[in-house]
C-alpha cells in the first residue's frame, strides 16, 4: 500500500495530525509508518485518541468517525491498531469537497 499515493497522503495527514495531539519531539525519534502502532510504538493515551478523532473528523468529515471505528473492534484488536488500519479506513471514505482547504499543515 505504500506506494499507493492516496495512502501516502493520508499517511502523511495522519502523521501531521499525531505531531499536533503529542508533540514533535516525542515522534522525532519514532518514525510513523503503517506497521506503526497506536497502542506499543506510539503510546497514545485516551485523551490523545480523543485528540486525534477530532482533528480527523475536521480533516475527513463526519465520514471518518474514529470513535465508531474503534467501536466495532473489541480490545485485542484496538491495542493493536497500525496507523496502516486507520489510513485503509480513511480511504474507504468519501473525501469531503472542501478536504484539500482543511489539510493540516505539514
Amino acid at each position: 500500500m505504500a506506494s499507493d499515493p492516496t495512502a501516502e497522503r493520508i499517511l502523511a495527514e495522519i502523521t501531521a495530525m499525531l505531531v499536533e495531539t503529542v508533540g514533535d519531539e516525542f515522534l522525532l525519534a519514532e518514525e510513523v509508518t503503517l506497521e506503526t502502532t497506536f497502542n506499543e510504538d506510539l503510546a497514545l493515551e485516551s485523551i490523545e485518541f480523543v485528540a486525534l478523532a477530532e482533528l480527523l473528523q475536521r480533516r475527513y468529515g463526519a465520514a471518518v468517525d474514529l470513535i465508531a471505528f474503534l467501536a466495532e473492534k473489541d480490545m485485542e484488536e484496538i491495542l493493536a491498531m497500525t496507523v496502516g488500519d486507520l489510513v485503509t479506513h480513511i480511504a474507504g471514505r468519501p473525501a469531503p469537497a472542501s478536504a484539500s482547504a482543511t489539510a493540516p499543515a505539514a
